[in-house]
């Protein structure tokens, strides 16, 4: 998460930022590592952003939705969760930077496959090779007799 020139956006990806209002982060009882200290202090940090307020564009948006699958809720809130580690600032460092390679990927369009057909020299080859193949066990089926 960084913070900009203007004080108060954030960057959340390259090219994607938003005011200091739009993320927010929960901390909740993790069930991750941490021995007693985690019955104790709430480290699972989850992190929740409009999908609507990244300003994303349709493309970029309907591929986020696609890789988030159920993390995203009915109300186009997106919610990323980390209890990997043993403390908040490093579990929130961890869903800010899953956010940010959702957010990249969900930028970058697929590419476009386009449709070969495989050259007549190739298939007349493997034929070729097929027939010779066969004649070879031919062969060799008069010499055992």
């Amino acid at each position: 998460m960084m913070q900009g020139e203007d004080g108060g956006s954030v960057e959340l990806a390259p090219g994607v930022r938003v005011g200091p209002g739009v993320v927010r982060v929960d901390f909740v009882t993790s069930s991750g590592p941490g021995g007693q200290n985690v019955n104790k202090r709430a480290t699972k940090a989850q992190l929740r952003v409009s999908i609507d307020a990244l300003g994303l564009t349709a493309g970029a948006r309907a591929r986020l939705v696609r890789l988030a699958g159920s993390r995203v809720t009915g109300d186009g809130e997106l919610i990323i969760s980390a209890d990997e580690l043993r403390s908040q600032k490093r579990n929130e460092r961890a869903a800010y930077m899953r956010l940010r390679m959702m957010l990249v990927r969900s930028m970058n369009p697929p590419k476009v496959r386009r449709a070969t057909r495989t050259p007549r020299w190739a298939i007349e080859k493997r034929l070729r090779e097929k027939k010779r193949r066969g004649d070879v066990k031919k062969r060799r089926k008069g010499e055992g007799e």
